[in-house]
C-alpha cells in the first residue's frame, strides 16, 4: 500500500489542524465513486469529507481509449460508479512516464491527480501500468477500506458507506467487513414490509461472493441481527 505519512514521520503531526493533518499523505487509494463524488474546495482541489485529495491511485478495467495528439484519453471501471475519464499527456520526455495506450478489456492501475474541465471530473494521470495479476484488484479495494478506516477512525465498504461497528446492546466490535456490508444494504432496504430479496442483495453486492453473501445472512439470522420475512429468501433488519 502507498504509505501514508504518520506523526513520527513529521513531529508537527499531531499539533496540525485537523485539515493540514488529514492532507499530508503521499497517495491515496481510492474507487471511482469516491472521485466522482468528492466535494470541489475554493481553490480547485478536491476533498473526501475532510482529506484534501492529492495524488491518487484507482484499479480498474478499460471500458473504451480514444488516443488524441497530445494524450490519450479513455475509462476506467472499477464497477462501484460510472467509469471515470483518464487522460494522460504523450508529449512528456519522462522515460519513466512512457505513455500507456490501454485496449479496452485490459486492468490497469493509475496514479494521479483529480481535475474537472466544463463540470465533468477526470483523473489526470501521471503514472498508468497494467494489472497482471488479477489479485491486485481485491488487494486494492482492501487498501481504500483501510485507508479510511486510519484516516477517519470509522469502518467503512468500497463506496465510502460508514458500517455498523457494534452488535446491538454491546460496546464491542463484531462484524466482518462482509457482514457488515450485508447487514448495512439489508438496513436500507427495511422500509419495505418485505424487506430485500436475497438475488437482489447479491445483485447490489455484486463485487461479493454469493457464498460469502448467504454465510454472513446466516450469522446475522443466528446472531438476531436480521430476520427472514414472506419466505426464505427476504430479509429485514431487527433494528429498523
Amino acid at each position: 500500500m502507498d504509505r501514508l505519512c504518520s506523526s513520527k514521520d513529521n513531529p508537527d503531526w499531531n499539533t496540525a489542524p485537523k485539515a493540514k493533518r488529514m492532507s499530508a499523505l503521499q497517495v491515496l487509494p481510492c474507487t471511482v465513486s469516491q472521485l466522482l463524488g468528492s466535494s470541489l474546495l475554493q481553490h480547485e482541489a478536491f476533498a473526501i469529507g475532510d482529506l484534501e485529495l492529492h495524488q491518487v491511485s484507482v484499479v480498474g478495467i478499460v471500458r473504451s481509449s480514444c488516443p488524441c495528439a497530445t494524450y490519450n484519453q479513455f475509462c476506467v471501471d472499477d464497477m462501484t460508479g460510472p467509469p471515470l475519464t483518464v487522460r494522460q499527456w504523450t508529449n512528456t520526455d519522462s522515460e519513466s512516464s512512457d505513455p500507456l495506450e490501454p485496449e479496452p478489456g485490459v486492468y490497469v492501475k493509475v496514479h494521479g491527480s483529480l481535475r474537472e474541465l466544463q463540470g465533468q471530473k477526470s483523473l489526470m494521470a501521471m503514472r498508468i501500468r497494467r494489472v497482471s495479476d488479477l489479485n491486485e484488484i481485491t488487494s486494492h479495494m482492501l487498501e481504500v477500506v483501510y485507508a479510511h478506516q486510519q484516516l477517519f477512525g470509522k469502518g467503512c465498504d468500497v463506496n465510502m458507506n460508514v458500517l455498523p461497528q457494534t452488535h446491538k446492546g454491546s460496546n464491542t466490535a463484531g462484524f466482518s467487513i462482509v457482514q457488515g456490508q450485508v447487514l448495512h444494504v439489508i438496513q436500507q432496504h427495511s422500509g419495505k414490509s418485505e424487506g430485500i430479496h436475497l438475488q437482489d442483495l447479491v445483485t447490489l453486492l455484486d463485487y461479493i461472493n454469493e457464498t460469502d453473501i448467504r454465510k454472513s445472512l446466516a450469522f446475522l439470522t443466528n446472531e438476531g441481527h436480521v430476520f427472514s420475512t414472506i419466505d426464505d429468501n427476504h430479509f429485514k433488519s431487527t433494528e429498523c
